[in-house]
């Protein structure tokens, strides 16, 4: 397999990530993500080397792709925390001001 063939690989995985986080899939979640850390292992093993263009913008692809998920997974993290916030009745816990003990 080459390089190419990896980071479509790669590519493909990351588009089954970004469908699974909006679908709330975990199991598909799970099998996108296994797909993905199994391209980057492939990638590693393949070595480095120059890259033409076709792989920068493959590479280039797979990171905005990455940065996808990432903004996904936040964006989930932070509903959870609001929810969770609102159900125990501490929906303004970040907007508190701290409080100091003075002896």
């Amino acid at each position: 397999m080459s390089r190419r063939d990896a980071l479509v690989r790669v590519i493909d995985a990351l588009h089954a990530e970004i469908a699974a986080l909006k679908d709330n899939d975990v199991a598909a979640l799970e099998r996108a993500t296994a797909d993905k850390l199994g391209g980057i292992d492939l990638l590693s093993q393949l070595g480095t080397g120059p890259a033409g263009p076709e792989l920068r913008e493959l590479a280039d692809e797979a990171n905005r792709l990455n940065e996808t998920c990432r903004i996904y997974v936040n964006l989930m993290a932070a509903n959870t925390r609001r929810r969770l916030q609102t159900l125990t009745g501490d929906g303004f816990a970040g907007h508190r001001p701290m409080m100091t003990a003075y002896a």
